[in-house]
């Protein structure tokens, strides 16, 4: 059993509480947060302390750190850990400033560190990319990454969210360049503000579609909406030279019915929480995988690389001009 410390008790982080506290190779050792009555309520559930950062630190029994905190405290946790020699399982994005988080190269490149881009653990993504390497069907050519919320999140969180690029779509600017294989070298991104006015008045779009091409040639646009009005929309087609292969939604059963109305069948999951589920115990696995010496998958190199991707979008919006990396 390997002793790790939560910091961060609120959505994302209960979550990973929960599989921490249950997998059969982790032990939840403490949790950290500066609001004490989140952090009090969240251990007493599983039954553990609520520690000082300076206590889980210093603690030589505790291996690792999950780092599930807001977002403009990643970097520095993040450092904090791999200073004391703790393994990092860190949310993304790793910073919302890229000159910030290119600067800790130094110092993470080679940390022992985890970056939570949980759609790579997703099953259905990982039979997709599998498809992909086998080259069932062919060299792939071009992408398209299909990821709309089901609805806009409330306007306090868009206000220190870092933007849809920053917050939302860097996980598709991540599984772009896991699936794509190359570095993307041009960005071009239009943005608009449809769903909802208040976001717009934050500085922010809702809306926004943007296409990557690599080196060779190769093309992914990246469609993106803060709101589906259907459910939670994750959808991944990948054209090669032989075919197609696809990775559709995910419902809430397999029940169809069919009648003379023709053929319905259940809803789509609503929430990110509900549709990857998996993904998000998958990592845990990764992350015990980890403390017992394995190497990270997803590392803070791809979180400075998916962060670039997000603010050459964010600019080419700004510019209305194709962004060069």
């Amino acid at each position: 059993m390997h002793k790790v410390a939560l910091i961060g008790a609120g959505r994302i982080g209960r979550i990973h509480a929960r599989n921490a506290a249950l997998h059969p190779r982790i032990e939840l050792a403490g949790v950290v947060d500066a609001v004490e009555a989140s952090a009090r309520t969240l251990a007493q559930e599983w039954q553990v302390p609520v520690l000082s950062l300076e206590q889980a630190l210093g603690d030589d029994t505790i291996a690792g750190f999950i780092i599930a905190s807001s977002t403009d405290t990643h970097l520095d946790y993040s450092l904090r850990a791999a200073a004391a020699g703790k393994a990092v399982f860190c949310e993304k994005p790793i910073d919302q400033d890229l000159a910030r988080a290119r600067a800790a190269a130094g110092q993470l490149a080679g940390a022992r560190l985890l970056l939570a881009f949980n759609r790579r653990f997703d099953p259905n993504f990982q039979a997709l990319k599998a498809r992909l390497d086998s080259g069932a069907i062919g060299v792939l050519e071009s992408l398209q990454i299909t990821s709309n919320d089901p609805g806009p999140p409330p306007p306090a969180y868009i206000a220190i969210s870092g933007g849809l690029f920053k917050d939302m779509a860097i996980h598709d600017f991540d599984m772009a360049r896991w699936l794509l294989g190359e570095e993307p070298e041009q960005v071009y991104a239009v943005g608009s503000c449809l769903v909802d006015a208040e976001i717009g008045k934050l500085g922010d779009i809702d809306t926004a579609r943007t296409v990557l091409k690599t080196a060779s040639g190769r093309i992914c646009v990246i469609a993106n909406s803060r709101r589906s009005g259907f459910g939670y929309d994750q959808r991944i087609e990948a054209y090669a030279s032989a075919g197609m292969v696809r990775a559709d939604n995910v419902t809430e059963s397999t029940v169809q019915v069919w009648s003379q109305a023709g053929a319905t069948a259940d809803r789509f999951q609503n929430f990110f929480l509900d549709r990857y589920a998996e993904a998000y115990r998958r990592e845990m696995d990764h992350f015990a995988d980890m403390l017992e010496g394995a190497t990270a998958s997803v590392g803070y190199t791809d979180g400075v690389a998916a962060l670039a991707l997000a603010e050459a979008a964010a600019e080419s919006v700004r510019s209305g001009q194709l962004v060069r990396l």
